[in-house]
C-alpha cells in the first residue's frame, strides 16, 4: 500500500520532470544519428504542461468522425411479403398472428436495429490546438520528441531512409513531421514498417499519441508556432 509520503514524493518528482522539460529545448540530430545541437521551442506554447482532458476530447471526436454509420436493418415494414394472414385467428391452439414478417418470426423484421446515421461532430479550433500542444508536450516530457536538421538521401531508395531510422535508433512507431512532403519522400518511406510521414500542417493529436517517437525537421519546428498561433 502506497503511503502519503511516497505519494508526495512521486508528485514532486513528476513536477521536477515537467519543470526540467519546461526549458523548451529539443535535441537536434543529423541524418547519421549524431546530435548536432539543441532547438529552442516557443516558451509560450511548449511549457511541459499536459492537458489530458482536451486530448481525450479530441480523440473521442476523431474516432467518432471515422465511423461510417452505414449499418442498417429492416423493420417489419421493409421486409417483403407477409401480407397474408398465416392461419386463422382461432381454433388452432397457437398464438394469433397476422403476418409472417413479425419480429417474433424467422425472416421477420428487426426491432430497434441500427439504421444509417451520422456520428460526426466537431470541437472548437482552440481546443484542437491545445490538444495538439498538450500531446507534443507529453512526448517532450517522455523524451520521445526529437528534431532532425535535414533528411539527406544519396539516392531515392528505401534502404537509405531505413539507414536514417536505424541511425536515430527508433523503436516502435515513428512519426516524421516535415515542412513539405513530396512524392519522392513518400516513395522511399512507404515500405518501411511503423514509419509515418506527415506535413507539419496535416498531422494531428491522434498521430502524435499513437506513435512512440516524433521526429520533426528543423524547418517544420520553425513553422509550428505559425500553425498553432494563427
Amino acid at each position: 500500500m502506497t503511503t502519503k509520503k511516497e505519494k508526495n514524493t512521486a508528485v514532486k518528482n513528476a513536477a521536477k520532470k515537467v519543470q526540467k522539460k519546461a526549458t523548451g529545448t529539443l535535441p537536434m540530430y543529423n541524418s547519421k544519428g549524431k546530435e548536432v545541437g539543441k532547438f529552442e521551442l516557443d516558451k509560450e506554447l511548449f511549457t511541459g504542461v499536459v492537458n489530458k482532458g482536451v486530448i481525450y476530447q479530441f480523440l473521442m471526436m476523431y474516432n467518432a468522425n471515422q465511423r461510417r454509420g452505414t449499418a442498417s436493418t429492416k423493420t417489419r415494414g421493409d421486409v417483403s411479403g407477409g401480407g397474408k394472414k398465416p392461419f386463422r385467428q382461432k381454433g388452432t391452439g397457437r398464438a394469433r398472428a397476422g403476418s409472417t414478417r413479425s419480429p417474433l418470426w424467422r425472416h421477420g423484421g428487426i426491432v430497434f436495429g441500427p439504421h444509417p446515421r451520422d456520428f460526426h461532430y466537431d470541437i472548437p479550433k482552440k481546443v484542437k490546438k491545445l490538444a495538439l500542444v498538450s500531446s507534443l508536450n507529453s512526448k517532450s516530457v517522455e523524451d520521445k520528441w526529437i528534431g532532425i536538421d535535414s533528411i539527406d538521401l544519396p539516392e531515392l531508395k528505401t534502404k537509405h531512409f531505413q539507414a536514417i531510422v536505424d541511425a536515430l535508433k527508433l523503436e516502435g512507431k515513428s512519426l516524421f513531421v516535415l515542412e513539405a512532403v513530396d512524392e519522392k519522400i513518400k516513395r522511399v518511406s512507404r515500405n518501411i514498417k511503423n514509419v509515418t510521414i506527415k506535413n507539419y500542417r496535416d498531422f494531428n493529436t491522434k498521430d502524435v499519441m499513437v506513435c512512440d517517437t516524433v521526429i520533426m525537421s528543423k524547418a517544420a519546428l520553425e513553422k509550428m508556432p505559425e500553425r498553432l498561433k494563427d
